[in-house]
């Protein structure tokens, strides 16, 4: 049985009878865990003639009998309890009874009746307080500034917990924690505390969440966080980055400038063979009449023939303007 009972104190009844003293020992308060089983115990301080002892449940509108150990007829144990409730102990003196898979409609407080022959009964009084706690989870995020992180722990249980974040070096910074509570509908409520971890980029550090409900064993675990070398300045950070964004702007500019020149040309030579080019013919066509016999005028001069041979010759009123 992990965790079963929790013991409070002791809490001793005495009633006196005649001329003595009797007391019972019992846990005030027994805390145990959702699921688990619980032990209740009950025993007399000093030796008498126990015929009888009853284990009875307190409920709002009364007790009702749980079960009981006869000095001759043995255990009874009373519907419903049944295959829920057991006796551990055989003794009359020092009872005790199992609860096993205990509920939530198993808490309370119960009471054990020890029937003295031929004195009163004598009553002691135990309660039962459950508790259920899941695992806690522990994070630990990057924070805006570079020698900072975020930790964070949360833990589910009922009733609600306690959370307690803790560093394993006394030169790491844990700012003032902020719990936030969250009911949740089965009855759970589920708390996470958040804190910032100062100074841990120059030290390697373990983060520890512990959480603790009642007077349960407290549950503890671990983040252990990595030597991490310290960063550049935010002035240095900007500095690199325009140098980076200059290369790669240069370096765009020498890739673009040589295609926008090879491109350039290559539709500068593609206007060249749209554009039609005169032929001798059409230069010749468009001479006028007066060109055209200057021209034969000075090749027959010149001994050379006519451009044309299909020239008419110069008329004679050509001949005496030269």
């Amino acid at each position: 049985m992990e965790g079963n009972a929790v013991l409070y104190f002791f809490y001793v009844f005495g009633i006196f009878s005649k001329g003595l003293t009797l007391f019972i020992q019992t846990q005030h308060t027994v805390v145990g865990k959702m699921g688990d089983e619980v032990i209740l115990n009950c025993q007399i301080m000093k030796s008498k003639d126990v015929q009888q002892v009853t284990w009875q449940k307190t409920l709002p509108e009364g007790e009702t009998n749980v079960g009981s150990n006869h000095k001759h007829f043995g255990q009874t144990v009373n519907s419903p309890f049944r295959g829920k409730v057991e006796f551990e102990d055989v003794g009359l003196l020092n009872t005790s009874i199992v609860i096993r898979n205990v509920t939530e409609l198993d808490e309370g407080c119960y009471r054990c009746l020890f029937n003295i022959y031929p004195d009163p009964a004598v009553i002691g009084t135990t309660c039962l307080q459950l508790y259920e706690l899941h695992e806690p989870v522990l994070h630990v995020r990057e924070s805006n500034s570079s020698e900072e992180l975020v930790v964070s722990c949360s833990a589910t249980g009922r009733p609600a917990c306690t959370v307690t974040l803790n560093v394993s070096r006394q030169d790491l910074h844990l700012s003032p924690n902020n719990t936030v509570s969250v009911s949740n509908t089965n009855g759970t409520v589920t708390v996470t505390t958040t804190a910032v971890l100062s100074g841990v980029r120059r030290h390697g550090a373990q983060v520890g969440c512990a959480v603790r409900v009642l007077s349960a064993p407290q549950r503890n675990v671990f983040v252990t966080i990595p030597d991490v070398k310290p960063e550049k300045s935010a002035s240095a950070h900007r500095e690199s980055s325009w140098i980076i964004g200059l290369v790669v702007g240069m370096v765009i500019v020498c890739c673009l400038v040589p295609v926008f020149i090879f491109v350039l040309l290559k539709q500068k030579k593609l206007n060249r063979k749209k554009t039609p080019q005169k032929s001798a013919q059409d230069i010749h066509e468009n001479k006028t009449p007066l060109m055209i016999k200057v021209n034969e005028l000075r090749q027959r001069w010149s001994g050379t023939k006519p451009e044309n041979s299909t020239t008419k010759k110069p008329t004679s009123s050509a001949k005496r303007l030269f």
